[in-house]
């Protein structure tokens, strides 16, 4: 499975094909979708351009992107960036009207089982997020929702592209054998394409889009997400 990650925390300053509000959030999906991406993963904006868990924000976004690209499972981040504490992030999404297919919850976060709570109250489908050079492989095996989620995601925050390889075994050594879910395997910058190649090369789903990276493998500079699929999927 290759998911698309259309935005991520970046601003619009760092590239200006970069979605922040719902129309573009649904053109970028749609076009990401027809280049061949399986699933899609935003990062709702407010009006400055801030992540957000806002249910307003969130149900326009997610709507605004089903109805761009139907049949395609439509995820949001809950990361720890966002709001104050894992208290203020839990009570925002119980209080989302419409939500998303799944969610990511970075295990290495405090609050992460009680975000992960609030998600499943919800009936919103749990991605882990485990990013290298944390505790969060650990702390993920050792929670009640290790069997309860609907992918791992395992993040390689090595961005150099030579050691970014090894960086990325060692967090699968982490996360270990017998996971309830399948994992998927990403980088980011300068480490997303050679982490991307391993992903494939053993084959776990992955994912590319202008939230990790913002040029194609030859180094050239992305026209936008739907670009980026398209070299993912050369790669296979």
């Amino acid at each position: 499975m290759l998911q698309v990650c259309l935005n991520g925390p970046r601003r619009r300053e760092q590239h200006p094909g970069l979605p922040v509000s719902p129309a573009e959030f649904a053109a970028a999906a749609r076009a990401a979708v027809e280049a061949g991406a399986e699933g899609i993963h935003l990062h709702p904006k407010d009006r400055k351009g801030a992540d957000t868990l806002d249910p307003a924000i969130v149900a326009e976004a997610v709507t605004a992107v089903r109805a761009a690209a139907p049949g395609i499972a439509v995820g949001v981040t809950t990361g720890a960036w966002i709001t104050a504490g894992p208290e203020e992030r839990a009570a925002l999404v119980r209080s989302w009207a419409v939500v998303p297919d799944h969610a990511s919850v970075n295990w290495h976060e405090d609050g992460a089982d009680l975000v992960a709570g609030a998600l499943r109250d919800k009936g919103v489908g749990i991605e882990a997020g485990i990013f290298s050079g944390t505790d969060g492989a650990a702390r993920f095996r050792s929670s009640p929702f290790a069997g309860r989620v609907v992918r791992v995601l395992a993040e390689v925050t090595d961005r150099a592209p030579r050691t970014a390889p090894a960086t990325a075994e060692g967090l699968l050594r982490d996360l270990g054998d017998g996971l309830a879910a399948p994992v998927l395997l990403h980088g980011s910058d300068g480490g997303a394409w050679p982490v991307l190649r391993m992903a494939v090369g053993l084959g776990l789903d992955t994912r590319i889009g202008l939230e990790d990276v913002l040029h194609t493998p030859d180094g050239t500079p992305a026209a936008d997400n739907a670009a980026l699929v398209r070299a993912a999927l050369a790669l296979r």
